[in-house]
């Protein structure tokens, strides 16, 4: 869970802010609503890989799942595991 500060911890407990900061994302609020965002370097660059590999993960499941619907509709696909699990098979034995 994010740790929320009010903007006045900036100046009067500023070691529990850095402290934070250093394990994770700190929301920052003025007049009792957020106003920034405030964490290390470490994090930063930790948050903004994992993004990364989120963005292109999501995006190699989108683009299975659309070879998928292709495959469906030029009827290229198999009914249980049986037949897949032959086609398999089949396609190891001629790559072999």
């Amino acid at each position: 869970m994010e740790a929320i500060f009010p903007v006045t911890a900036l100046q009067k407990q500023q070691g529990e802010v850095k402290k934070a900061a250093r394990e994770g994302i700190v929301r920052i609020t003025e007049n009792g609503r957020g106003a920034f965002v405030f964490c290390s370097d470490e994090v930063f660059e930790q948050k903004l890989r994992q993004v990364a590999e989120d963005a292109a993960y999501e995006a190699r499941i989108a683009t299975v799942i659309e070879r998928g619907r292709h495959d469906i509709e030029a009827g290229r696909l198999y009914r249980g595991t049986e037949s897949a699990f032959a086609e398999i098979e089949k396609r190891a034995a001629s790559h072999a």
